[in-house]
Protein backbone atom coordinates (compact mmCIF):
# COMPACT_ATOMS: atom_id res chain seq x y z
CA UNK A 1 0.00 0.00 0.00
CA UNK A 2 1.23 3.14 -1.01
CA UNK A 3 1.12 6.40 0.89
CA UNK A 4 -1.34 8.05 -1.50
CA UNK A 5 -3.31 4.90 -0.64
CA UNK A 6 -2.99 4.75 3.17
CA UNK A 7 -4.00 8.74 3.44
CA UNK A 8 -6.93 8.22 1.21
CA UNK A 9 -7.98 5.24 3.71
CA UNK A 10 -7.62 7.44 6.00
CA UNK A 11 -9.65 10.51 4.49
CA UNK A 12 -11.86 7.88 4.04
CA UNK A 13 -12.25 6.58 7.60
CA UNK A 14 -12.53 10.50 9.05
CA UNK A 15 -15.19 10.97 6.88
CA UNK A 16 -17.66 8.10 7.89
CA UNK A 17 -16.96 9.08 11.39
CA UNK A 18 -17.59 12.65 10.71
CA UNK A 19 -21.29 11.63 8.99
CA UNK A 20 -21.88 8.97 12.03
CA UNK A 21 -21.23 12.41 14.52
CA UNK A 22 -22.69 14.45 12.59
CA UNK A 23 -26.37 12.48 12.56
CA UNK A 24 -25.73 11.46 16.42
CA UNK A 25 -25.23 15.35 17.45
CA UNK A 26 -28.31 15.63 15.00
CA UNK A 27 -30.32 13.44 17.10
CA UNK A 28 -29.36 14.55 20.62
CA UNK A 29 -30.20 18.08 19.36
CA UNK A 30 -34.04 16.77 18.38
CA UNK A 31 -33.67 15.43 21.75
CA UNK A 32 -33.11 18.13 23.46
CA UNK A 33 -35.37 19.91 21.88
CA UNK A 34 -38.40 17.46 22.29
CA UNK A 35 -37.51 17.39 25.97
CA UNK A 36 -37.34 21.56 25.98
CA UNK A 37 -40.49 21.68 24.53
CA UNK A 38 -42.02 18.76 27.33
CA UNK A 39 -40.44 21.04 30.45
CA UNK A 40 -42.14 23.98 28.71
CA UNK A 41 -45.57 22.93 28.61
CA UNK A 42 -45.07 21.01 31.90
CA UNK A 43 -44.04 24.61 33.48
CA UNK A 44 -46.77 25.72 32.03
CA UNK A 45 -49.29 23.42 33.36
CA UNK A 46 -47.60 23.63 36.67
CA UNK A 47 -47.87 27.41 36.92
CA UNK A 48 -51.89 27.05 36.00
CA UNK A 49 -51.81 23.91 38.89
CA UNK A 50 -50.60 26.27 41.16
CA UNK A 51 -53.01 28.94 40.92
CA UNK A 52 -55.55 26.71 40.58
CA UNK A 53 -54.86 24.96 44.57
CA UNK A 54 -54.51 29.05 45.92
CA UNK A 55 -57.69 29.70 44.53
CA UNK A 56 -59.60 26.81 45.98
CA UNK A 57 -57.55 27.85 49.27
CA UNK A 58 -59.22 31.44 49.13
CA UNK A 59 -62.28 30.36 48.79
CA UNK A 60 -62.14 27.49 51.41
CA UNK A 61 -60.89 29.71 54.13
CA UNK A 62 -57.18 27.57 54.64
CA UNK A 63 -55.20 30.71 54.19
CA UNK A 64 -54.60 32.66 57.14
CA UNK A 65 -55.96 36.13 57.54
CA UNK A 66 -54.12 39.22 57.47
CA UNK A 67 -55.06 40.60 60.44
CA UNK A 68 -53.26 43.25 62.30
CA UNK A 69 -51.46 42.19 65.40
CA UNK A 70 -53.10 42.49 68.89
CA UNK A 71 -52.96 46.37 70.46
CA UNK A 72 -50.65 45.02 72.87
CA UNK A 73 -47.71 44.53 70.77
Amino acid sequence: MTDTEALSDRIDQLEMRLTHQEATIDDLNKTVTAQWKQIDALTRHLAILRDRVKEAEENAGLLPHKEPPPPHY
